[in-house]
C-alpha cells in the first residue's frame, strides 16, 4: 500500500494541486487517448491526457476550437469512448456513472421543449427516472428557485430571455441531484452583461452546493473568474499543456470587481501565455 506522501505525489503528477490531491477524486484520468476513425484518415482528438479532479472543485477547460475540450467532457459523460487509457467518475466507470445519474450535463444551447412549461422542462429527467409526480414538482420548483427563477414555473421557454433559458437548463441538470455538473460553454452565446450575471450566480450556486463543476469555455476572463484550477489544452491532438492553480483569488465569495485586480490580471496572463505556447506545441 502506498504511503500518504506517495499518494499525494502521484495525484499531483496527474494534475492535482495540494488541496485537490488530499480530497477524494470526482474524476481520475490516466494516459487517455481518443482517435476517431473517419473515411479518409483517423482524427487524433485526445492524446495522453492525465488529470485528477477532486470532489468539490470548480475546474475549467480552455483552449482553441478543436482542441478536444468538449470531447474530453463527453468522455467523462460516457458520450464518447476513449481509444486507450483509463477514466473513473466518482469511483466508477463513466458508463456506471451515467446509469447511476451521477452527473448533470448543461449543453451550449438550452435545448428546452417549447411546448412544455418551464416547470415541466425541469421535471422531464425526473419523469424519465420514474420519480413520483409530487416529488418531481417539489424538486423542480426548488431548483428553479436556486437559479433565481421562482415565479416563472408556468412560463414557456419562448417567453424567456436566452440567459433565463440557460438557467432553466442548469435547474434541469441539478434536479436529478448529481454529484458532478458538466457544463459545455453554457454562456458562450449570451451578451456580456448577461454572461457576467450568470457567472456570479453560478459561483453562488456552487458555493452553496459544493458540487464538482467541470466547465468548458473559450473565455480567459470567465475561466479565471470561475475556477479553482484552469486546464489549458493544445490544438489537436488535444493535450494538457498546463494546469494553473488559481490561488491568487479567494476560493469563495468572488465578485466581478476582482477582474480589475492585479491578481486577476496575473492569472489571466499565465493562461494567455500557456495558450500561446500551445499553438507551437509539437
Amino acid at each position: 500500500m502506498m504511503s500518504e506522501p506517495a499518494v499525494l505525489d502521484a495525484a499531483r503528477a496527474a494534475g492535482a494541486g495540494p488541496a485537490a490531491a488530499a480530497a477524494p477524486a470526482a474524476v481520475e484520468i490516466e494516459r487517455l487517448s481518443l482517435v476517431f476513425q473517419t473515411a479518409d484518415a483517423p482524427v487524433h482528438a485526445l492524446s495522453d491526457v492525465d488529470l485528477r479532479i477532486a470532489r468539490g472543485e470548480f475546474v475549467s477547460f480552455i483552449g482553441p476550437s478543436g482542441c478536444g475540450k468538449t470531447t474530453l467532457m463527453r468522455v467523462i459523460a460516457d458520450l464518447e469512448h476513449a481509444t486507450s487509457g483509463s477514466i473513473r467518475v466518482n469511483g466508477m466507470s463513466p458508463q456506471a456513472a451515467r446509469q447511476a445519474r451521477a452527473y448533470g450535463y448543461v449543453f451550449q444551447a438550452a435545448a428546452l421543449y417549447p411546448w412544455r412549461s418551464v416547470l415541466r422542462n425541469v421535471m422531464l429527467p425526473l419523469e424519465i427516472m420514474g420519480v413520483p409526480r409530487a416529488e418531481q414538482a417539489q424538486r423542480a420548483t426548488a431548483q428553479l428557485a436556486a437559479v433565481g427563477l421562482a415565479g416563472f414555473e408556468r412560463k414557456f421557454p419562448w417567453q424567456l430571455s436566452g440567459g433565463m433559458q440557460q438557467r432553466v437548463s442548469i435547474a434541469r441538470a441539478l434536479a436529478i441531484e448529481p454529484k458532478l455538473l458538466l457544463m459545455d460553454e453554457p454562456f458562450g452565446a449570451l451578451d456580456e452583461i448577461t454572461r457576467d450575471h450568470l457567472n456570479e450566480q453560478l459561483l453562488r450556486l456552487w458555493e452553496r452546493t459544493d458540487k464538482t463543476v467541470i466547465f468548458v469555455t473559450h473565455s480567459i476572463s470567465e475561466a479565471v473568474f470561475l475556477s479553482n484550477r484552469i486546464v489549458v489544452m493544445s490544438p489537436r491532438p488535444g493535450r494538457i499543456i498546463e494546469i494553473i492553480e488559481n490561488h491568487a483569488l479567494p476560493a469563495r465569495g468572488r465578485t466581478l470587481n476582482l477582474r480589475e485586480s492585479p491578481e486577476f490580471a496575473a492569472v489571466a496572463h499565465r493562461v494567455r501565455d500557456a495558450l500561446r505556447a500551445g499553438h507551437s506545441y509539437e
